[in-house]
């Protein structure tokens, strides 16, 4: 009874619009940030290191390069702080988390890419 309460009051709070990506990916993250009185967005772009299960729990952790140092941010799968997340590139890995690329140095680092067929352009009718 009351497991069922809980989730029953989560499931108001789940987001409608998640966008479906998998560990390895490149993606950029659109983050609400808050400075003072104002609020603008702010985008987060790497890889995807980490993606955890659970409802309303789940997060996943985006990595990133910046001058040269790692920067890891977790973010939560239903925040509604997130406008959205791109997808940029899809990955070909093996893993579920690639906690292997923090030791790794330039273009060790990278993530094979998959090539996702682009859909055929039609002709033109001929008038």
């Amino acid at each position: 009874m009351r497991h069922a309460a809980i989730q029953h009051i989560e499931a108001k709070f789940l987001r409608q619009d998640v966008t479906t990506f998998n560990t390895g990916d490149s993606v950029r993250v659109h983050w609400k940030v808050k400075e003072g009185e104002k609020e603008r967005v702010q985008a987060f772009e790497g890889i995807v290191i980490r993606k955890t299960k659970g409802n309303h729990r789940a997060t996943f952790t985006v990595r990133k390069l910046s001058f040269g140092v790692g920067v890891e941010r977790v973010f939560p799968l239903h925040s509604p702080r997130y406008e959205k997340i791109e997808v940029l590139s899809r990955g070909a890995v093996n893993r579920k988390r690639l906690f292997y690329l923090r030791a790794l140095k330039g273009k060790a680092a990278r993530v094979d890419t998959i090539e996702e067929p682009k859909p055929a352009k039609k002709a033109a009718a001929a008038s």
